[in-house]
């Protein structure tokens, strides 16, 4: 059985169930600015983004890439190898005078 999908309208409305409840709870909801929870003794938090490290060198790839640029055209220009096609033989039904299937024979 799969579990049944809530409609916005039922979310909305248990989200505001339980804001009420906690209301109710003696709760308090504190407003804070925009952007602040983000931050970090008052500056962002740059720890995770990668800042720390220094800029790493990146390794020359314009060989390969000219070489791949270089197959694509090759292939652009000659046309592709053209497979015969074999004949497969077909099945032939032979039907009666009532059209019921008397026997199979194989053409060419």
């Amino acid at each position: 059985m799969t579990k049944p999908v809530k409609s916005k309208a039922q979310t909305r409305k248990e989200i505001e169930s339980q804001v009420e409840r906690f209301i109710r709870q003696q709760g308090e909801i504190q407003q804070v600015e925009m952007g602040a929870s983000g931050l970090q003794d008052g500056k962002y938090n740059t720890s995770h983004i990668g800042f720390n490290e220094p800029k790493k060198d990146r390794t020359p790839l314009n060989h390969v890439v000219a070489a791949i640029q270089q197959r694509k055209s090759d292939k652009k220009t000659t046309p592709p190898p053209t497979k015969e096609k074999t004949k497969q033989p077909k099945k032939k039904v032979i039907y009666d005078d009532f059209g019921d299937p008397i026997r199979y024979v194989w053409e060419d």
